[in-house]
């Protein structure tokens, strides 16, 4: 491994009986950086991060964070890391203070060293002055730092994290990306888990868009933007009846400055350079195709448009397999 890269996967597979959840993934994560999984809700995400954590064991394929093989040394994969999963786990019965003292003795941290790093870490996560409170008086937002805090104890070098920002308000989804830009500042490498495509556009270095167990893309955001053209030209047909919009794709294929297109239900994406130029053209080329226009639109691409492209789904109604909530690991 070179020290650059921490994580590693290579062919990674978790299959449920006939449920192939994962199917083949190859991820390499760099020291220091931020990789989003971005993926519809069953897409395979976390399936991938609990292989990568020890919690799955993979049906083939390999995995290490930093040279531990996850399945020939998980322990010293565990001394690495650290893993914030989705569902809130912090004790509600217990104030925040004894919940990171539960957390220091699991993690075997030496008796002394434990109310200096709690602390430490509520500072981190701005809850020093609640440390006393029941934590089931909490707001949501305050519930998951303190999840962040248990998960940073013991110093990990690898951060999991899986939807950091789910379910919380406006202020507290903020206020979770700032402590976790400020984590990658501090030298921490992260693995985020993701459906928020604004999360994994403001929060990452690099987006992996997981489809039904499969890496699709993975680049920096704004290079995945790139690669769909200058802008998006959206053009929804008025008819769908008699290949309506495979006439129009046709009829706009031809034209020398389009990049792409991609037929979305009664919907033509049109990837051109430059908007303005294209979409007289574009209409143009449509009425001699014999085709209405109900409406258009322009953007600049986003990841959704990333999303569809490379799967040909709608990111909202994206068909995949949930994972089994029961059964062998």
């Amino acid at each position: 491994m070179t020290d650059d890269v921490v994580v590693r996967a290579t062919g990674l597979k978790k299959t449920f009986g006939e449920t192939v959840a994962v199917d083949g993934v190859d991820l390499e994560v760099r020291r220091g950086e931020i990789l989003g999984l971005l993926g519809p809700n069953g897409a395979g995400k976390t399936t991938t991060v609990k292989m990568l954590t020890t919690l799955y064991r993979p049906t083939s394929g390999t995995a290490s964070i930093l040279g531990h093989d996850v399945g020939a040394d998980p322990k010293g994969v565990r001394r690495e890391i650290g893993y914030v999963p989705q569902e809130l786990t912090s004790d509600g019965y217990l104030t925040a203070q004894e919940n990171l003292r539960l957390y220091a003795n699991l993690y075997h941290l030496p008796p002394r060293e434990i109310p200096t790093r709690i602390e430490e870490v509520l500072r981190l996560v701005a809850l020093e002055n609640v440390e006393g409170r029941l934590v089931k008086t909490f707001s949501g937002g305050m519930k998951k730092k303190l999840d962040l805090a248990c998960g940073l104890l013991h110093h990990p070098r690898v951060l999991f994290l899986d939807e950091p920002s789910l379910g919380l308000d406006v202020q507290s989804r903020r206020a979770v990306w700032d402590h976790v830009l400020a984590l990658k500042k501090s030298g921490v490498t992260l693995l985020v888990c993701t459906n928020d495509m604004d999360e994994a556009d403001r929060l990452c270095d690099r987006v992996a868009i997981i489809f039904r167990g499969k890496v699709v893309a993975l680049d920096a955001p704004s290079g995945l933007k790139d690669a769909l053209g200058g802008d998006v030209v959206t053009l929804q047909c008025a008819r769908t009846e008699n290949g309506a919009v495979a006439t129009l794709d046709r009829a706009v294929k031809a034209l020398d400055f389009v990049r792409d297109t991609l037929v979305a239900g009664n919907r033509l994406l049109v990837y051109v350079e430059s908007h303005e130029r294209a979409i007289p053209r574009v209409l143009d080329a449509a009425r001699a195709a014999g085709v209405e226009i109900e409406s258009l639109s322009y953007t600049r691409p986003h990841l959704e448009d990333v999303f569809l492209r490379h799967t040909g789904a709608q990111y909202s109604e994206s068909h995949v397999v949930p994972e089994p909530k029961k059964g062998r690991r």
